[in-house]
């Protein structure tokens, strides 16, 4: 049972209240998070691959970097310190472009755990010039967390029966088709 506090908010984000994680994923509570894509300058996207403990889609490949807005914190501020912590590449408040912000039209339910995920999220953007090989995921979290970078064009041109299989499907819906255009 995961019994740390986050925020939940209203469709506008404003906060409501508090809740445990636990209670948040069970009921599809609204909720704030962040997701991150690394981009790198020869047009790849760095996903990484959730552990085969992952509270909600393990073994699927998901945005760079997600994280939770813990309670006092905001989008931008969770943007850098999740970066920090989920792969040891420190970056600045400045480094990190907005590029899109997402409204929950329902919760999304993880089709092995079967708890519910609904939240506002904010997208950014980073563009990575190392090597994927220095991304070290976050300590204590499941070691079998790896990175994969996979060319633009080639997520573009997924076919759904791929995406199903390999991705986290909510990444694929509404506008991130445009949101991975940006980024090539």
């Amino acid at each position: 049972m995961d019994n740390r506090l986050l925020n939940i908010v209203d469709e506008t984000g404003v906060v409501a209240g508090t809740e445990t994680r636990e209670k948040i994923h069970r009921e599809g509570l609204l909720h704030r998070i962040v997701h991150v894509w690394f981009y790198t300058p020869d047009k790849q996207l760095i996903f990484h691959r959730r552990g085969q403990k992952a509270e909600t889609f393990p073994n699927r490949l998901d945005a760079t970097i997600g994280g939770y807005v813990e309670i006092g914190s905001d989008y931008l501020q969770t943007a850098v310190t999740e970066t920090r912590e989920e792969t040891g590449v420190v970056v600045r408040l400045e480094d990190m472009v907005l590029i899109g912000e997402r409204k929950p039209e329902k919760a999304f339910r993880d089709p092995v755990t079967g708890t519910l995920n609904r939240h506002l999220k904010a997208i950014f953007a980073y563009r990575f010039t190392g090597d994927i090989k220095d991304l070290k995921a976050q300590e204590g979290e499941d070691v079998t967390i790896r990175f994969e970078a996979v060319p633009i064009d080639r997520v573009l041109s997924l076919a759904r029966e791929e995406i199903e299989k390999e991705f986290i499907l909510s990444q694929f819906e509404r506008g991130y088709f445009d949101i991975f255009q940006k980024l090539k």
